[in-house]
C-alpha cells in the first residue's frame, strides 16, 4: 500500500450504519449534535446512484423543476451524494430565527436547503437552457456529458481551491520551483552518520574507533 492511500484509510471518518447525513459535514459539531452517540434514526433510503454516473457537478449551473423556485437557474456551490443532494446558491432558502438573548432580540438568517438531483436539469451553456445529458467518449477517450438535445459537449465546471487558486488556470512565476527541479534527484542515499559525511567533506581523518558497549 502507497504511503498515501495509507494516509487517507487512516483519516477516513468511521460512521454507524445508522447515520444520517445531512449538510454538516460528519466532523464538524453540527453533525455529532444531529447524530449523538446512542441516538437511532430511521432510515432513510436513497436512490443508488454509481459515482461515475452522477452528472451534476459542483459548479455546474442548474435549473430547478419543482418547488417555489421552479425555474430559476442557480450554481451549485455542495453536492452531498449520500443523500443525492444539491445545495444552490442563493435558491431554496429558509430562514431562521437565531441569536435571542435576554438583552439582544435576534435576527433572521437565511441558509439554502436542499435540492433533490431529480428536480433538477443542467443547463447547456450555448443557449442558457435545461437540458437532459448522456455520457460519451471523445476520440481520444475522455468521458464528457454531452447534452441530448444540441449534441454539444458540457465541459466539466472550473473550480477555485480554498485558498481562491484554480489549478487548470495556475502560471508559474519567477519564484515557483518548476516541475524539473523538483523530480531532480539531489541526495544520494548512504550508510554513513551525518558526522562522517561532514569529515568526509571537510578532508578530516578520523581513524579513531569508538568502543563497544553493552547494555544489561
Amino acid at each position: 500500500m502507497r504511503l498515501t492511500a495509507f494516509l487517507a484509510a487512516a483519516a477516513r471518518v468511521v460512521l454507524p450504519k445508522d447515520y444520517r447525513y445531512g449538510t454538516n459535514r460528519p466532523w464538524t459539531v453540527a453533525a455529532r449534535r444531529m447524530n449523538p452517540p446512542g441516538k437511532r434514526r430511521k432510515k432513510v433510503f436513497v436512490e443508488p446512484i454509481a459515482a461515475e454516473d452522477w452528472w451534476v457537478l459542483k459548479g455546474d449551473t442548474v435549473e430547478i423543476l419543482s418547488g417555489k423556485d421552479k425555474g430559476k437557474q442557480g450554481k451549485v456551490i455542495q453536492v452531498i451524494r449520500r443523500r443525492n443532494w444539491l445545495i444552490l446558491q442563493g435558491l431554496n432558502t429558509h430562514y431562521r430565527f437565531v441569536g435571542k438573548t435576554g438583552d439582544y432580540r435576534g435576527t433572521y438568517i437565511a441558509s439554502e436547503a436542499p435540492v433533490l438531483l431529480r428536480d433538477v436539469a443542467l443547463i447547456d451553456p450555448s443557449d442558457r437552457k435545461p437540458t437532459e445529458i448522456e455520457w460519451r467518449f471523445t476520440e481520444e477517450g475522455v468521458r464528457v456529458r454531452v447534452s441530448v438535445r444540441t449534441g454539444r459537449i458540457i465541459p466539466k465546471p472550473v473550480v477555485e481551491r480554498r485558498d481562491g487558486i484554480v489549478p487548470q488556470q495556475w502560471k508559474d512565476g519567477p519564484k515557483d520551483t518548476s516541475p524539473e527541479d523538483a523530480l531532480e534527484k539531489t541526495h544520494l542515499a548512504s550508510l554513513k552518520t551525518l558526522e562522517e559525511e561532514v569529515m568526509e567533506k571537510l578532508g578530516i581523518q578520523e581513524n579513531r574507533r569508538q568502543r563497544k558497549s553493552y547494555w544489561y
